[in-house]
């Protein structure tokens, strides 16, 4: 009697092991999707609009801003320009992922590049540092995870809006931001990706104030010449202390 076995192809495994590595990550993202939907009718924006921009839009920080420029009724160029810029961090982490990605196919890469979310970043770099094969399909596993746990609980917080007043003020974005530090720190394997968080974070903090949340790119610019410093001159120390 012939004997049937399961066989479960690389990229099934990849895209397994990319949904269950962006999992625990949800605990941060459901309450920011909670608050963004219980936030979209105060400041103007129909149920269905909101559940279309985490749709369409699917970037949390750029979706929050866009809440607060519609409710101040400012212009669509400047909206548009302003998420624009809060979302060029996204550049980057494409820049990161050229190469790993470099030979699956275009329409393949452009289609991923919708799932490119600081989560689903963390989530692939983890992967490769584990030699992830189908690193394409991983990162679809993952995206998916991200999506549809934002999508889904932008639902839950504009029904929730509607039957808990002031849910918005419970203090649910601290689970974000203790998300966010957990995928920083367990990221920071090296002293350059050291130097730059902290310089990052440092010019975050001096430059909050700024508007259109310009303090953002400066930080990132900021992390981002520290870390290449740091990284060129790692190899100098390490030879003369060999």
């Amino acid at each position: 009697m012939m004997k049937l076995t399961n066989h479960t192809s690389p990229a099934a495994m990849a895209f397994k092991q990319g949904f269950v590595a962006t999992l625990p990550m949800q605990l941060g993202v459901a309450p920011f999707a909670i608050i963004f939907g219980t936030l979209a009718a105060p400041s103007g924006l129909p149920p269905w609009a909101a559940l279309a921009m985490s749709v369409l839009v699917y970037a949390g920080s750029a979706q929050f801003l866009a809440l607060t420029l519609l409710a101040a009724s400012a212009t669509w160029p400047v909206i548009v320009l302003t998420t624009l810029v809060v979302n060029l961090r996204h550049a980057l982490y494409s820049a990161t992922l050229q190469g790993p990605l470099a030979n699956v196919p275009f329409w393949r890469r452009a289609a991923l590049a919708y799932f490119l979310t600081d989560e689903t970043f963390a989530a692939v770099q983890s992967g490769l540092n584990q030699k992830v094969t189908r690193i394409d399909a991983f990162m679809l596993g993952s995206g998916l995870c991200n999506c549809s746990c934002w999508v889904v609980f932008t639902a839950v917080g504009i029904l929730l809006g509607q039957a808990v007043p002031q849910l918005q003020h419970w203090g649910l974005e601290f689970a974000m931001v203790a998300t966010f530090t957990g995928i920083v720190v367990s990221m920071l394997l090296t002293r350059a990706q050291l130097i730059a968080a902290i310089a990052a974070g440092l010019t975050a903090l001096l430059a909050a104030a700024l508007p259109y949340k310009l303090g953002l790119m400066l930080a990132v610019v900021a992390g981002v010449a520290a870390g290449m410093a740091a990284a060129r001159f790692e190899p100098i120390s390490k030879t003369q202390t060999a």
